[in-house]
């Protein structure tokens, strides 16, 4: 499984153990920035290059952090055929997937702890979605939604 992920200055530090850990898990990871910590950078300048490899099918599943998370979060899903989600706990990290195809995990480089956070990255990772015919229907409509 390819994994992209990306960060602003408050989600550097995370993403920098996050992409150690996901390398030792054995993905593949694609960095979309930031590159070096830097507190004068804007998360839409790495989070949307990430969203756009998702929807684009590049990577399998992106992760983007930012301080709170809340940023990447709005930004990441303004992009069509992204589905996003900040996650602070392992129920949403597997159901986003589950039910809601959640391709994207967004989590909040200052609010969330490093080991928290693999743990909720393995649990988005190793979730897949259930296909049932209620939550087609229901992607379905949200997907009209990127057409308004």
């Amino acid at each position: 499984m390819k994994i992209g992920i990306a960060a602003d200055h408050g989600g550097f530090p995370l993403k920098q153990i996050i992409t150690l850990f996901l390398t030792s898990q054995n993905y593949e990871v694609k960095d979309f920035g930031a590159y070096n910590l830097d507190d004068a950078d804007d998360y839409p300048d790495f989070v949307i290059p990430l969203a756009k490899a998702v929807a684009d099918n590049e990577v399998d599943r992106g992760i983007a952090i930012c301080g709170s998370g809340v940023g990447a979060s709005i930004a990441v899903n303004k992009i069509a055929g992204v589905r996003a989600a900040l996650i602070h706990e392992n129920f949403s990290a597997h159901q986003g997937v589950e039910d809601d195809n959640m391709n994207l995990l967004c989590l909040g480089g200052r609010v969330t702890g490093n080991e928290m956070a693999k743990e909720l990255v393995t649990t988005f990772l190793n979730a897949t979605f259930t296909g049932a015919a209620r939550h087609k229907r229901r992607l379905e409509k949200v997907q009209q939604l990127e057409r308004y």
